[in-house]
């Protein structure tokens, strides 16, 4: 008996992740999949260090954020929101924020609210920030939307000087065309790709009447960071086909995808857990 105890162990030291003879098993590894804090707005408001414990043993790897203020995040100093989010073994990764196009004789007090955000998300550890908006006008004027694309690149250049990508998400309303010129496209064509990358929604590209897929063609390598939305639950309506997504991953260059919910069939805690569940079973998701 001792003597067959000592092969397995042998075969478990030898092998690791063999199943043992008493029917043990190594425990899956964690994907690497993140939450987009907005989807928890409310808890997020109410109680940030509980739901982020409860964001962190649901299995997320990482957490983007969506409520910087004044240097802080969700309230907490820079440090101590990392600290946070290390604390319940995840880490902080993106971040979104920002300021619309700035108005005549603005431009020097906005550059230099930039300059107080990216220290702050430096000081975080954060590698991502997102703007994710634009003011009206940018949607119904070529020229107002080359304003912000030159307005993107200099706060790009502003974040890489400092070793943080900037990058902007978009919704359904980037898809609509000005002068026959779809805004989107426009976007990509004016913004420098060494300077601002694309965050892109996959969900609101669809509603948008719009291909992903076609998008990572054209433009491959401009979509390091996704959101994986669905109608409420990921993978839930049926309405998005997935597995061609996250198969073209490597082409869009994709390296972290985040869910992001806007709508829940449950409570928003066990709706993330579902979407979590969802991808983390997903052979496709790597």
């Amino acid at each position: 008996m001792k003597k067959i105890l000592s092969v397995v162990t042998l075969l478990a030291l030898l092998v690791p992740g063999v199943i043992m003879q008493t029917g043990c098993k190594k425990a899956a590894p964690k994907k690497n999949i993140g939450l987009q804090l907005y989807s928890l707005r409310d808890d997020m408001q109410t109680d940030p260090v509980g739901t982020v414990e409860k964001v962190g043993k649901i299995g997320y790897a990482f957490v983007e954020t969506a409520g910087y203020a004044d240097g802080k995040f969700y309230g907490m100093s820079p440090a101590d929101f990392k600290a946070l989010v290390e604390k319940n073994g995840m880490q902080f990764i993106s971040s979104h924020t920002g300021r619309p196009l700035p108005e005549e004789g603005q431009w020097d007090a906005t550059m230099a609210w930039w300059d107080t955000c990216i220290d702050a998300h430096l000081a975080a550890g954060v590698k991502y920030i997102v703007q994710p908006f634009m003011g009206k006008d940018a949607f119904e004027k070529l020229d107002v939307l080359q304003k912000y694309c030159d307005y993107f690149n200099a706060v790009g250049e502003k974040c890489k000087a400092k070793g943080i990508e900037f990058g902007y998400h978009n919704h359904d309303a980037e898809f609509k065309t000005i002068d026959s010129t779809v805004i989107y496209d426009y976007m990509l064509a004016h913004l420098d790709p060494s300077k601002v990358f694309m965050e892109m929604d996959l969900w609101w590209v669809v509603v948008g009447g719009a291909d992903p897929i076609a998008y990572f063609k054209k433009y491959p390598g401009r979509f390091p960071l996704w959101h994986v939305k669905d109608e409420k639950e990921v993978g839930a309506s049926g309405k998005m086909d997935f597995k061609a997504l996250f198969e073209n991953a490597e082409l869009a260059g994709m390296k972290y995808p985040i869910v992001e919910q806007e709508e829940y069939s449950t409570t928003p805690i066990e709706s993330v857990k579902l979407s979590f569940e969802f991808l983390n079973k997903a052979d496709y998701v790597k």
